[in-house]
């Protein structure tokens, strides 16, 4: 996360404690007084509208602690969703590094598949066995397969580091701003290493095919 955003971990560090539960209480009886003695009756209503007043005072103390627990409430629910939408960023990141590992397997078969028909057909007819197509046919239908696994595994390479760019960016630019937590690591994708490893094999694999190198199998 960027350092110029403070962490806002206060609320996070203590749970918001729930006021007790108001007492109610019957606000005070409507006095009576001798209309005849104003000045009593004035020192009576006046000791009554004191009453009212603390009554009032007691309802509204309740109600200012109830709004902050309600608010205090508000800032764990916005920090959690802070939290939510980091690890959401993090399961977006692991579900193409998923993709990618499809793609990968795609790919392996592809290569795996037109490499095994080459070497077992060239076997075959360096052995002078008839197998009833030309000698180039292997070599041929081993290298288109070979070269539609390397292509399918450059279109997943691209695509992948073009998606993981941006989620990055997208990441990087919410923190800045406060909206979500960008504390777990980014890590570098093995699944991405993976697949670039294989393509160098596929490469090599071509090559040792259309130069008819001799390798061990």
């Amino acid at each position: 996360m960027s350092p110029n955003v403070p962490r806002q971990d206060s609320r996070a560090d203590s749970a918001a404690v729930r006021p007790a539960k108001f007492v109610e209480t019957d606000p005070p009886p409507l006095p009576q007084v001798d209309e005849t003695n104003a000045d009593a009756a004035s020192v009576t209503y006046s000791h009554y509208r004191t009453g009212l007043s603390n009554h009032r005072t007691k309802l509204s103390e309740h109600r200012t602690s109830l709004s902050e627990y309600r608010t205090d409430l508000s800032g764990e629910r916005t920090e959690m969703s802070m939290r939510r939408t980091g690890l959401s960023f993090q399961r977006t990141r692991m579900s193409a590094d998923r993709t990618l590992m499809s793609i990968i397997r795609t790919a392996l078969s592809l290569i795996g598949f037109g490499f095994t028909i080459y070497q077992v057909f060239s076997k075959m007819i360096s052995h002078a066995l008839h197998i009833g197509f030309g000698g180039n046919a292997p070599r041929n239908f081993g290298v288109a397969l070979v070269a539609l696994g390397v292509l399918l595994l450059t279109l997943g390479i691209v695509y992948h580091i073009r998606y993981m760019t941006a989620l990055r960016a997208e990441r990087d630019a919410m923190a800045r701003e406060g909206l979500v937590h960008a504390d777990s690591p980014y890590p570098l994708s093995l699944s991405l290493i993976t697949a670039i490893l294989l393509w160098g094999v596929g490469l090599v694999a071509i090559a040792s095919m259309v130069f008819d190198l001799t390798l061990a199998v």
